[in-house]
């Protein structure tokens, strides 16, 4: 058995985690990451069912006092400020839709649990994830390359599956991880908890990020320009404030300010063009020129994009010729197949079998091959 500090939010997983692995014997240490401030992020809410809200705070720290094992608190307000809640600003700002989840996981949660862990002597780190981990079999690789790589792999409920958020978590840290969830559903977990007899059996889930506490993307964005207000020369101040709606090169309305649209969005748009009755789309973000781009749904389909920042996990690099794979644009993505190749160091190009819609700038591209995390990127 193992001394494993556990990632623990105050929701259900985390929680049923922690029972797990506790009753599997191991020497367990809970944790729980403060990320944000209130006071920071403009609303507190009635009940604040987030990840790492004080909310949450408190419940783990019921749920680590029933399960009787030590629970701490580890304050990384001003790192997740400049890492995630500056990233998701300056993303938005500059026409792109960001993912702070997966950038949360790679920068903040792995990272700071595995400090935490060598402190403490833990050998492994665990969390509530959804997902599957394996050592990937020798077999696959020339003798003697890189034969200890760990697989991560769809987890078996595929409705709660997590697999993409994690494809920037870094190999050495992967090494060291547990998914104590992977072979559990949603409802089996939920199970576990009444069980165990755990304040959170019946936390219903928190789907908005964790620290735009009212799921109003715009209103926090306008929030943090206010508290942080960008120099005009600055990249901060481009496109911020009102700017043109165009339609086939013509201007056809005032837009609030490019950061508060994304590709694909429809409603928002406080558009009426008697001369264009089909529905209008946003196609395009136009920072430079603060222009929100408009057009028919069918000039939003695209097969195929470019991708940087790329990290692979189940092969450490890929073949010139491209590899076969089933790539999501997003994460509620079915997935679809299509080809992958190497452009560059870090940079992909992705080309689809066939056209996907609202491909986004900012959002990560995910490789799988079969139920295999290959890994992913930024779509450029």
């Amino acid at each position: 058995m193992a001394k494993v500090l556990l990632g623990m939010s105050g929701g259900l997983d985390s929680s049923v985690a922690a029972a797990l692995l506790r009753e599997e014997g191991h020497d367990v240490i809970g944790m729980t990451i403060k990320t944000y401030n209130y006071s920071d992020v403009g609303v507190r809410p009635a009940k604040d069912t987030s990840c790492c809200s004080l909310d949450g705070i408190n419940d783990a720290r019921r749920v680590a006092a029933k399960l009787g094992i030590p629970h701490y608190v580890t304050d990384m307000t001003e790192e997740f400020g400049r890492e995630i809640i500056d990233y998701f600003t300056d993303t938005y700002l500059a026409g792109q839709t960001p993912n702070p989840c997966v950038k949360c996981n790679r920068e903040i949660k792995w990272a700071a649990m595995l400090r935490k862990a060598d402190a403490l002597g833990c050998e492994f780190i665990a969390t509530g994830h959804y997902a599957k981990l394996r050592p990937l079999t020798p077999t696959l690789f020339p003798k003697g390359e890189r034969e200890n790589r760990i697989v991560i792999s769809r987890a078996a409920d595929s409705a709660k599956d997590q697999t993409y958020a994690l494809w920037a978590v870094r190999q050495e840290h992967l090494r060291r991880t547990m998914f104590p969830l992977q072979n559990y559903t949603k409802a089996e977990s939920r199970e576990i908890a009444r069980k165990y007899g755990l304040s959170v059996a019946n936390k219903q889930e928190s789907y908005e990020i964790c620290f735009v506490t009212d799921n109003d993307y715009r209103r926090f964005l306008r929030d943090q320009l206010i508290h942080h207000p960008p120099a005009p020369s600055s990249f901060r101040g481009r496109g911020v404030g009102p700017g043109d709606f165009v339609l086939a090169g013509e201007t056809v309305g005032k837009h609030d300010g490019v950061p508060f649209y994304t590709v694909g969005q429809r409603k928002g748009l406080g558009l009426s063009i008697p001369s264009h009755p089909e529905p209008l789309y946003v196609t395009g973000l136009d920072v430079l020129n603060n222009r929100v781009l408009l057009g028919d749904d069918d000039e939003l389909f695209a097969n195929e994009l470019t991708a940087n920042s790329v990290n692979l996990i189940k092969y450490d690099s890929l073949p010139k010729e491209g590899m076969r794979i089933t790539a999501k644009i997003r994460y509620k993505d079915e997935g679809a197949g299509a080809v992958v190749w190497p452009i560059a160091e870090g940079r992909v190009r992705v080309l689809f079998d066939e056209m996907r819609r609202a491909i986004t700038p900012g959002q990560s591209v995910v490789f799988y091959e079969g139920d295999d995390l290959v890994g992913g990127g930024i779509i450029e």
